[in-house]
């Protein structure tokens, strides 16, 4: 008995798409008014941490082709399609903890993290 295997297209895939919040967005703007060669922030995910996979962001001047673009108010956010399977779905959020500010991100696909947030599981 032969059994079919099913094949998985990242092009041919329904995404949610990620949702930046206003004060992600004012973050990004702030960021790329910096330097006006900078088309916004690109979010990566790359194997690291206990927990599996780590966020990765980065100005970029000239998103990939197979980048997809979400935007809010003027605000870019260019993610890798390859990423979409680990972040689909994803709010985008900027706040402030005690003295800090930072990226948060809101996955609903990841079920774990590590004790100090650095990377997550899917």
């Amino acid at each position: 008995m032969q059994t079919e295997v099913a094949t998985f297209s990242l092009e041919d895939n329904l995404w949610q798409g990620l949702t930046i919040t206003e004060s992600a967005a004012r973050q990004i703007k702030h960021l790329i008014k910096q330097d006006p060669d900078v088309k916004g922030l690109q979010l990566a995910v790359k194997q690291s941490g206990c927990a599996g996979f780590t966020y990765v962001l980065d100005l970029t001047k000239t998103p990939a082709s197979d980048d997809l673009t979400f935007e809010r108010d003027g605000a870019k956010l260019f993610v890798p399609l390859k990423a979409m399977p680990f972040i689909d779905g994803t709010e985008v959020d900027f706040v402030r903890e005690g003295l800090n500010q930072i990226f948060k991100f809101n996955n609903p696909k990841a079920q774990n993290a590590c004790g100090c947030g650095e990377s997550f599981g899917v």
